[in-house]
Order: C-alpha cells, then structure tokens, then sequence
C-alpha cells in the first residue's frame, strides 16, 4: 500500500523501519519525534479515510439505526493514544497527570485522580468514608447512608458491600431525583451520609440537600456520572455538579458525558480525603510516588508505621486495605483529547434535549406522556431524555418501548427502576441490611411508566425530527 499523502512507502512484507532507512542514505537520520509525528499523521489519514465517512450522521434516513449514545471523537483522539502506544507506559503515566490537572482546572475542584471506571470511583468515594483518620465522622459498619433505589446498582452497592446501611427514599417526577421533602425522616442517629446521583444530567436539589447534610454533620458524594458539564446555582455563586459536595464522581464510560473506553474520576478540594482518595485507589498504601518513582517524600527508609520495623520502606507500608483502581495512560491519553471538544459536547446536548422537548410539545405529546423539567436553579448538561407514560396513552410503556425499538430507535430504561426489586436483592430481602423510609411510590411508577432515549452530541436535528415523529405515532396507536 502506498500513502497518497504522506508520500511514504508501506508495503506489505517490507520492514516498516524502510522510510527511515531511506532518509539515512539522504543523509539525514530521522530525530524519533520526527518519526513520530510522521506515524501520527498516518494515524490521522487512516481516521479520514476509513473512519469519518463511519461515524457521519449528516446521510441520515429514516429507518436508519438511532442509539442512545455514541462515541464522538476524531483523529486527534486516535493520535493522542497513538501517542500513548508508542510511549508503552503501560500504567498511569504523563498523559494520566495531564488529564487530571486540566479535568481538575476545568471542573473547579484542587484534586482529581483517575480510576478504571465510574463504579470504580463511587467505591472510592464510599470507601473513603470508613477511614479512621475521620475520627467521629467516618462511617462504620452498621452506619447509615441516605441514598435512593430509583438509580444505577453501584451507587448503592460500595455501601452494602462494605456493611453499612443505605436508607432508601423515594423521588420526584419530572425531575427524577431524590424527594428532598423526605430527608428528615430518613435520618437517624446512624446516619452518616448522603450518597446519591444526579439523574441523566438532571441535577437535584443540591442547595436544600446540602444544607440537610451541613445541618447534621453528614458527608456528602455527588454520583455526577451522568451529569458532567451540569450547573447549580446557589445564593448567585455557578458551580459544576460534583463539586458542592464532599467528593464528586464521574465516568468515561462510552455513552457518557465523554469517553476514554473505560475510565471514571474521584474529585474533592478537601487535603484529607484527596490523601485518602489515592490510598484506597492505590492498593492502600501510605506513600504518594506515583508509579514508576521512588522517594517523592525524601523519607522512604526513616519512618515508622504501625507495628513495623522503623525503617521498613514507605514505598510498601499500607495504611488501608485498598484496592488497585488506576487507569492506563492509554486510557488518558484519549481523555485529554476529548476534554478539549468537551464545551462543544455539553452545547450539543442542552440544544438537542431541548429540540427534542420543544418537537414533541408542540405535537401535543404532553396529552400521553410526562415530559422531563429541569430541577430549579440548575443549567443541566442532559444525559438523556426521560419520558413517563400517562394513564391515556393508548400504548403501555412496553408496548411504547417495543414500537420505538422496531422502528430502529434505541430506548433504554431509568436503570434499576427500584433497585430493591433485583435479585441481587432475594439475600437481604427483608433484613437490617437495607432500610426503606417511608414509601417508594413513585420508584415504583418510575420502574413501571417510565424509560429514555438519547440526546448525544453525534445526533442532528434531522435524526431528531424523525425520532419525534416516531415517539408521536407511538402514542397516537398508529
């Protein structure tokens, strides 16, 4: 094969090193950036030539495949990992520090640090929770944490797992997010927390949940993997969700905010639970050196921990029973180039949720379904959009749910519905495990009524316009 642009010759079965060994007899040995570079402009024409025309939406057709997300990158996505590769770091390295000082700047939070996954980072974000270091306020086992069953399984499962207790509480529709009417009576004297997410981009009642948890001394975790880029107003003072709280979440999932494949990050301004943070994500040890360098701290071999000889090299003294939650700078290195785009991505999201709601208003939609609002004070960078089907709709949910995925437009449902009606649930069903104060009324009608489609930023108008009449015909019986 031949390059028609870069004008380097690649054939099959000869050494690849070839265009290296022509520019020696030139007379000039190639520098390896130099080499580099010119892999990655290769990178670059590959992404033009076989995987742009792919990933276009502008030929849309009615009938044509409409998911609730999708990856929306270019080649300097694939350059940058590109990049990566050929460092063969294999762990978390130049490109993973770049990524958590520029997240860390962007969001507005002093410390950032990246894990394997979302869930990952909720785990982390518990788990810190039950250090000693917090004295009074860190949660034990049998502890509770107010949180809701109306959501994703590992919002909740860091805290079953490690023998606390989540207190259920219902939720409110159209908004989707915690009752916050019903904070008071959850509470209890175990009660040490408040861990819960903010729905499909849709922030909750930050202010009045925040003043509950300042009011009794609780921590507070902001699950924002489904809300990146969403805004909160308090008393004039804009702030990202993720970032009123105590420590804040995110995820790099795919179909999420922006992507790295896999990915989640763990954020907070407090100097303590950042310390904490990089313990439990780092197999729980006590050092701080990142991996791959030795004596950040200037005291490896002078210390004296627990019951171990002084001495005995910091670089392996575990103060926490942790975990080993690190992302790869491959991973990282496509997160750098997706933070750049990522103010484009928010924009398209807002615009195409509010296309989408706009469309279906004004064909009348709102006489069969309950049609998402935004929580007050708030400026949402959607996820999705949720729909619940009325009474006088003439389709049920699932026959809705099946109509629009027969048309070829993706549908997904809000998660768990109610969470304490999996079978991961049958063991404990009925126990001390778990408390539900007061009902769970509208989870359940939210796990009955309710489901999503999508609103990415690879979506156009015109795939909007389609997907509007299809939800309106679905509705209508035809």
């Amino acid at each position: 094969m031949i390059s028609r642009k870069s004008g380097i010759n690649v054939r099959e079965g000869t050494d690849v090193r070839e265009g290296s060994d022509a520019e020696k007899r030139q007379g000039r040995e190639m520098t390896e950036q130099e080499l580099r570079n010119q892999i990655k402009d290769l990178v670059g024409e590959y992404y033009r030539e076989y995987k742009a025309p792919a990933e276009s939406k502008e030929d849309f057709r009615p009938g044509d495949r409409i998911s609730y997300a999708s990856r929306v990158y270019d080649e300097k996505e694939m350059q940058s990992l590109t990049d990566a590769m050929l460092d063969f770091w294999l762990t978390a390295g130049r490109f993973s520090e770049e990524f958590e000082r520029d997240f860390a700047s962007w969001i507005g939070s002093k410390y950032a640090h990246l894990v394997n996954s979302g869930s990952s980072a909720n785990l982390i974000a518990f788990m810190v929770l039950t250090a000693p270091e917090l004295g009074e306020r860190r949660v034990k086992r049998g502890d509770e944490v107010i949180t809701v069953a109306c959501g994703f399984p590992t919002t909740v499962a860091p805290i079953l797992q490690y023998g606390a207790v989540p207190v259920f509480v219902d939720v409110t529709i159209p908004q989707y997010n915690i009752d916050i009417s019903r904070l008071e009576e959850a509470l209890s004297d175990k009660t040490k927390a408040v861990m819960i997410a903010h729905t499909l981009g849709n922030p909750f009642d930050i202010k009045a949940v925040k003043e509950f948890c300042d009011r009794h001394k609780l921590w507070l975790v902001e699950d924002n993997c489904d809300a990146l880029g969403s805004k909160y107003t308090i008393d004039g003072k804009t702030k990202y969700t993720g970032t009123w709280g105590d420590i804040g979440t995110s995820s790099f999932y795919p179909p999420h905010h922006m992507t790295m494949g896999e990915g989640g990050c763990v954020y907070t301004d407090d100097p303590l639970l950042n310390r904490l943070i990089l313990s439990y994500r780092d197999w729980g040890r006590d050092c701080i050196c990142p991996p791959g360098r030795d004596g950040v701290c200037g005291h490896r071999y002078d210390g004296q921990q627990g019951e171990l000889p002084k001495g005995y090299d910091h670089k392996y003294t575990y103060s926490h029973l942790g975990y080993n939650l690190k992302a790869t700078d491959l991973q990282a290195a496509i997160g750098v180039e997706q933070l750049k785009k990522f103010p484009s991505f928010i924009e398209k999201r807002k615009h195409n949720w509010q296309y989408l709601r706009d469309r279906l208003t004004e064909a009348g939609a709102e006489k069969s379904l309950i049609l998402p609002e935004a929580c007050k004070d708030s400026d949402p960078s959607w996820f999705g959009f949720l729909i619940t089907v009325k009474e006088e709709c003439r389709r049920s949910r699932t026959e809705l749910v099946r109509y629009l995925e027969n048309n070829n437009i993706q549908t997904r449902l809000l998660f768990s519905g109610n969470l304490i009606k999996h079978p991961c649930f049958d063991d404990i069903r009925g126990t001390d495990a778990y408390r539900v104060s007061g009902s769970l009324e509208v989870t359940d009608h939210i796990m009955d009524h309710t489901f999503w489609v999508g609103v990415y930023p690879g979506m156009t108008d015109r795939m909007l316009d389609h997907m509007a009449d299809t939800i309106k015909r679905a509705v209508d019986g035809n």
